[in-house]
């Protein structure tokens, strides 16, 4: 009788950090990337002169795309937008990120779930880290299990993006 090989698929673990200041993390196998999310600056929509940033939603496609080439299954774990009625501008900039993002993520055929921040920073990050402290917990812990990304890391302050794509690895099952 002959013996059958199982046969090995290769499955990519996305981490949004949602956010025209956030980052994504991919772990595909034994390779990791960790990127700043694209962002640009244009003139806003509204009366009063200012500008307004933007997810670069062609770049991020592209990047994705290229990164997770050869994958056979794609998940993408997409923290929840920060909605606060009272901090209205940062309300509208965080639906906005997700909109581009959810676009390029559905263009793409990559499955998606949202996460709470809590729920993922509970698992890999100190027992009663919050306030302040989280994003240097994130930070540190990111940098220990990540060191290859630890000049980005330190200079975006913390590593959610990176560290959600190791709790969608841990925790996302096919």
């Amino acid at each position: 009788m002959e013996r059958t090989k199982k046969a090995h698929i290769l499955v990519a673990h996305l981490g949004v950090d949602n956010g025209v200041s956030g980052t994504i993390g991919i772990i595909i196998g034994n390779n990791t990337y960790f990127f700043k999310t694209p962002t640009f600056s244009e003139q806003n929509y509204t009366k009063k002169k200012g500008n307004v940033t933007r997810i670069a939603s062609i770049k991020l496609k592209e990047i994705l795309e290229n990164l997770t080439s050869g994958a056979v299954v794609i998940h993408c774990m997409i923290e929840r937008p920060m909605v606060n009625p009272t901090r209205y501008t940062a309300t509208l900039s965080a639906i906005r990120a997700l909109e581009a993002t959810l676009t390029v993520v559905e263009q793409l055929g990559f499955s998606y779930s949202y996460i709470d921040s809590k729920e993922w920073q509970k698992v890999l990050l100190p027992k009663g880290s919050k306030g302040d402290q989280l994003k240097s917990d994130s930070k540190d812990i990111g940098c220990r299990l990540f060191p290859q990304f630890k000049e980005l890391i330190t200079k975006h302050k913390d590593a959610d993006g990176i560290l959600m794509a190791e709790y969608c690895r841990r925790f996302y099952k096919i």
